[in-house]
């Protein structure tokens, strides 16, 4: 996590509690409504950016935070140098 609120959170890819690098996920265990696939890399954030994920690692599976689904944060628009 990049950026948590205090206590506890359940994490989940595809409906599924979230397990260790070293721990392979069971095939086919996404959750119907929680299909979509993560990007490495990329950043991920709930609607009131409390939360913040980073991709470690690829995989299908939409990411979500206490059942609230995140989304791929946007790059910010560099200045212009004109």
């Amino acid at each position: 996590m990049i950026r948590a609120p205090g206590g506890d959170v359940a994490v989940t890819i595809g409906g599924v509690p979230v397990v260790g690098l070293d721990v392979e996920a069971p095939a086919g265990s996404i959750q119907p409504g929680a299909e979509g696939s993560t990007l490495l890399g990329k950043r991920y954030v709930n609607g009131d950016q409390t939360v913040e994920l980073l991709c470690s690692k690829p995989g299908e599976g939409a990411l979500a935070v206490d059942g609230q689904p995140l989304e791929l944060k946007e790059a910010k628009p560099l200045p212009s140098s004109d």
